[in-house]
């Protein structure tokens, strides 16, 4: 068995500024044996962690829907942001990728994907996200289990770490797999982990938001960090 944090970012996403590098030092000590890298909007992050990385990494992106945000796993290429639902789910399956709906009943995020939205496209998700460690109230957590079991629903789970601190708080303990086949016929014997993080996690990715609006700073990698 194996445990994998199925969402979390870097600083490829506008509200992280956990390097690469860093990532690739924290994930080990974290008791984690690999991740899905989930950055908004960008799959350019995952795809580069996962040539870097000498543990599982599962390219992914946090796509912003037209009704809210959707994850796909497993992903080649960058689905653009503003698609509906529908449309988006289409594209992750075009790349034999896995659908996974995050944070789905945190009333704090707007981000959310709207329920009407979600009752729509039940029966299209493969995965629905049972516990979120970012998640305001325990609550929130608590209606996605009970939506999952309502519908017979595969689940997950993830720390949401904008930050390398907040690797092990949330995570699925699954057998070992290599590719999204693999990853699905796993999740039956799967089972989520988790604790919520704490709330000063949010102060410090509000000041990371507005550090990077401030600095303009490039990513690892880009022509004027070489050196």
């Amino acid at each position: 068995m194996i445990r994998v944090d199925l969402h979390s970012h870097s600083e490829y996403s506008k509200d992280s500024r956990s390097s690469l590098s860093e990532i690739v030092k924290a994930v080990p000590r974290s008791g984690l044996h690999g991740l899905a890298l989930t950055d908004h909007d960008e799959l350019e992050g995952a795809l580069e962690l996962r040539r870097r990385a000498p543990f599982l990494v599962i390219p992914g992106e946090e796509i912003k829907t037209a009704s809210g945000e959707i994850i796909g796993l497993f992903l080649n290429e960058r689905i653009p942001p503003g698609l509906s639902p529908v449309e988006t789910i289409e594209r992750i399956r075009e790349q034999g990728g896995v659908v996974y709906v995050p944070h789905p009943f945190d009333r704090v995020r707007g981000s959310r994907i709207t329920r009407d939205q979600l009752d729509e496209i039940v029966d299209r998700i493969d995965l629905l996200e049972v516990f979120n460690a970012r998640n305001a109230l325990p609550s929130f957590n608590r209606r996605a289990r009970e939506y999952a079991q309502e519908r017979g629903l595969r689940v997950g789970a993830g720390s949401d770490a904008h930050s390398c601190s907040e690797y092990g708080t949330a995570y699925v303990e699954l057998p070992a797999f290599d590719n999204a086949k693999e990853f699905r016929d796993a999740l039956p014997y799967g089972r989520w982990r988790g604790r919520l993080s704490s709330p000063a996690v949010h102060v410090r990715t509000r000041i990371d938001v507005l550090k990077k609006r401030r600095e303009g700073a490039p990513r690892e990698g880009d022509p004027l960090r070489a050196g």
